[in-house]
């Protein structure tokens, strides 16, 4: 079985660093997560950025759905694998 990542689209930095900390109190994620800024394509503002965390989930135990109600308390959402 392959490893599975999540990656949680978030609005802005402040969203995703909240949310890659609960992460290990609400979901027992192990392994830091990864903070990735996004720029939007054609976009030059920095303010336009979305921010991705990117948890692994080697044993695939993390739920989709949960994951996605998560990111949406921070106005965000789970990308589609």
């Amino acid at each position: 079985m392959s490893d599975v990542r999540h990656v949680l689209v978030l609005p802005d930095r402040d969203a995703a660093e909240e949310v890659a900390g609960e992460l290990s109190d609400r979901f027992g994620v192990t392994e830091e997560p990864q903070l990735v800024r996004d720029a939007l394509a054609g976009e030059d503002d920095a303010e336009d950025a979305q921010w991705l965390v990117v948890v692994e989930d080697p044993s695939a135990r993390l739920d989709s759905a949960a994951l996605d109600a998560f990111a949406a308390e921070y106005e965000g959402w789970l990308e589609a694998p």
